[in-house]
């Protein structure tokens, strides 16, 4: 169910043949990648008691995964601080100059808080989206590398969130962990990208991503429809945060961290495998005794075929 790689369209000032060189020699080692566990299923899991705290020491045998009503065999079983490749997505819209200082000090956070084995990479986007390099590197865990890649666009022009987000999907395929998130931080609706909601949607749901969104907006914005978000958000099994006015946009980053290392991975190989052109929904049920009641938080399903596949070609621009 993993996305087939993409052909990597953006040149970027400076480095972009270097880019094409680090995306060349990743195209091998992700169609490898795709080639093992095209039919496995990776389900990262939350599961919280009444108070919404994390509920450590569960077993295999706890979990019951059912996709479309019918009971999976699982075949993986992990749990911990599992290290993650993550894309951090960041709107460098005009309207986001004066949050931007909150938001590095928001990914610094997030940084120091992550897995010391943790992958991420930055892509800022206006009307234009960059994948920024850092120090010549696609990934890296350094707070200070990651902040210069936050500080490498100014804050302009306005805000083609759907193909940021896709272009962050795409660009995880080249990261070298299983698990992977996307954490989306902006201040608006979507103004000026090429593709689609749907399409955007439809990427998200062929890919094992899990998706987190920082919706920086108050009560005068202009939000095209919060809604798409927080959509996208629990369709990959992550959650969309509208943070208060005075509510810490670093203490929200935390605790996203904190979210991502406190999980059970599942996984499967699903027994029907003929069927490619629908969404196949996804259960899953925790039976256990002594923990009272328990809630569970995963994605709600995946598309072995692109629904409305994502095919339009992004410009990109100077900064």
């Amino acid at each position: 169910m993993i996305l087939a790689p993409f052909l990597f369209f953006a040149s970027v000032f400076g480095f972009s043949a270097h880019l094409g060189s680090e995306r060349s020699q990743a195209d091998k080692a992700a169609q490898a990648k795709i080639t093992v566990s095209a039919n496995l299923v990776l389900l990262p899991v939350r599961v919280t008691d009444k108070r919404g705290t994390f509920v450590p020491g569960l077993k295999l045998q706890d979990f019951q995964v059912y996709e479309d009503r019918q009971i999976q065999e699982l075949t993986v079983f992990e749990v911990g601080d599992t290290p993650v490749t993550v894309g951090l997505v960041v709107d460098h819209s005009k309207s986001m100059g004066p949050k931007l200082q909150d938001v590095i000090a928001a990914v610094s956070s997030f940084a120091h808080s992550s897995n010391p084995q943790d992958e991420m990479f930055v892509v800022d986007f206006n009307d234009y989206v960059l994948i920024e390099l850092m120090k010549g590197k696609a990934f890296s865990n350094d707070p200070k590398e990651l902040e210069e890649a936050l500080t490498a666009v100014k804050a302009r022009g306005r805000t083609a969130l759907y193909d940021a987000v896709s272009e962050g999907l795409q660009h995880l395929q080249y990261g070298h962990l299983e698990k992977k998130a996307l954490i989306i931080i902006s201040d608006g609706g979507d103004n000026a990208s090429h593709l689609k909601y749907s399409q955007v949607l439809a990427q998200a749901r062929q890919s094992q991503t899990l998706i987190y969104a920082i919706a920086l907006v108050g009560a005068e914005d202009n939000e095209e429809n919060p809604k798409l978000l927080r959509r996208l958000c629990k369709d990959t099994g992550g959650i969309a945060y509208f943070p208060k006015e005075g509510e810490s946009v670093a203490q929200i980053s935390m605790e996203i961290a904190r979210d991502l290392r406190e999980q059970y991975t599942l996984g499967y190989k699903p027994q029907n495998l003929q069927r490619t052109d629908a969404f196949r929904k996804v259960e899953v049920r925790v039976t256990t005794q002594g923990h009272g009641s328990l809630r569970v938080r995963t994605r709600e399903g995946y598309s072995l075929a692109a629904e409305n596949p994502a095919t339009a070609k992004l410009g990109s621009g100077a900064r």
